[in-house]
């Protein structure tokens, strides 16, 4: 651990982490909110829909390799600095858009501003904190993003008579701002670099993670599991809850913040006992193996409306909260001074997953209620779908190697 940390860094170095992750998962999440306003102004499809919201998606997944390479090269707090700037842009034009063209163009490059946001604090955590920590520290980390994430569910909700979605917009956007100067003012400005590498280098180095046994181990569950969550939980959730469980509108919103709750108690008890469980021999790839595999079972009881809605939502949010254990459970198959490669690549996958799904998703919904179905049997099809996609994309995870190839630090 480096002596460069301030006195109080949880106030100099994890704040400004956990400020920029909050942002990023609101934004993330808000248009499940307003999607019925969005709907109803713009006369969208289900699909239309989908493919807006996933703009978000897109973007931040194209940025992920450049990302790597720039937070590995620069380190995060100039990346996070300015791409927040480009988030709130972002968040200021969607305030103004008035056609799917414009919203969906405002909504990618949220996305662009946004993409850093948990990568920068992970590649900050690996190069302050000694490794017993890291799952402490990304648990609390993501604890913040689920903190944004029950902001854009009941409290937008409530906001939405008072400023509209176009005036929460603009408030997003005076925040990524205040974020963004908050950062670059209290991270420290010499932060060491992890990687020296020339260019060249560092290219050939991305073709070595994308074809290693230890990164394919978790691309697959990154890719339907996570990104799956996080489609189901930006846009389908309150569709989901509206059509299939039949609640209003108010009531489905209420529901998602217990989702959200539920999300945010599993990260804060990861980042409780991350640290304990690492010294006991728990690693990261142990809990992505419990947790991804009781949530399965949670997806299921959903599917099924087993049980009631609030306890079983409740558990879904708590056991997804081991996701993000996937980053560091692929970085330890490289050195440490890959770890932003790494993890971007792995972030790659979840929001290419998660583009796919709210786009693709929407289109299969599309079809189903075309071919005469109605919207909850549409619905219950295309994740009943899913599910069984995600129950194969753990088996890696499962019964894939049993340790990193390399443990170079």
């Amino acid at each position: 651990m480096t002596s460069r940390i301030r006195p109080n860094p949880w106030v100099s170095l994890f704040l400004p982490f956990a400020l920029g992750y909050y942002l990023s998962y609101l934004l993330r999440t808000v248009n499940a909110v307003i999607s019925p306003d969005l709907t109803r102004e713009l006369s969208l499809s289900a699909a239309d829909l989908g493919l807006l919201t996933s703009a978000y998606f897109l973007t931040f997944g194209v940025a992920q390799i450049p990302l790597g390479i720039a937070l590995d090269r620069y380190g995060p707090r100039m990346v996070e600095c300015v791409l927040l700037l480009l988030a709130a842009a972002g968040a200021a034009a969607f305030a103004l858009g008035d056609s799917l063209g414009q919203l969906g163009l405002a909504r990618g490059l949220i996305g662009l501003g946004v993409s850093a946001c948990l990568m920068a604090g992970l590649k900050g955590f690996a190069m302050w904190y000694p490794p017993e920590r890291h799952s402490s520290m990304t648990g609390f980390l993501m604890a913040a993003g689920a903190l944004g994430a029950l902001t854009a569910s009941a409290p937008v909700e409530a906001a939405l008579p008072l400023l509209g979605w176009r005036g929460i917009f603009w408030v997003i956007a005076v925040l990524a701002v205040a974020i963004a100067v908050f950062l670059f003012m209290s991270l420290p400005p010499d932060a060491p670099h992890g990687s020296n590498e020339s260019l060249a280098a560092t290219l050939r180095s991305i073709g070595g993670i994308f074809g290693s046994a230890g990164f394919w181990r978790f691309a697959a569950s990154a890719l339907f599991i996570t990104g799956g969550f996080m489609a189901f939980q930006g846009l389908w959730a309150m569709p989901w809850l509206m059509n299939v469980n039949g609640l209003s509108r108010a009531a489905a919103a209420n529901q998602l913040m217990v989702l959200n709750l539920g999300m945010l108690a599993g990260q804060l008890a990861i980042g409780f006992l991350g640290t304990r469980l690492a010294r006991r021999g728990v690693r990261p790839v142990h809990l992505l193996q419990a947790g991804f595999s009781a949530m399965l079972l949670a997806e299921l009881m959903i599917l099924m409306d087993w049980g009631p809605i609030a306890p079983v939502w409740f558990a879904f949010g708590l056991l997804v909260s081991v996701n993000a254990q996937a980053y560091l459970a692929a970085s330890a198959y490289f050195p440490q001074s890959a770890f932003g490669r790494v993890s971007t690549a792995v972030n790659l996958m979840v929001f290419a997953g998660a583009f796919a799904m709210q786009w693709g998703l929407g289109g299969i919904v599309d079809l189903l209620l075309d071919g005469g179905r109605d919207m909850s049997a549409a619905l219950r099809i295309t994740f009943a779908g899913l599910l069984v996609v995600q129950a194969a994309s753990l088996l890696p995870i499962l019964f894939g190697g049993r340790r990193a190839q390399t443990t170079t630090r």
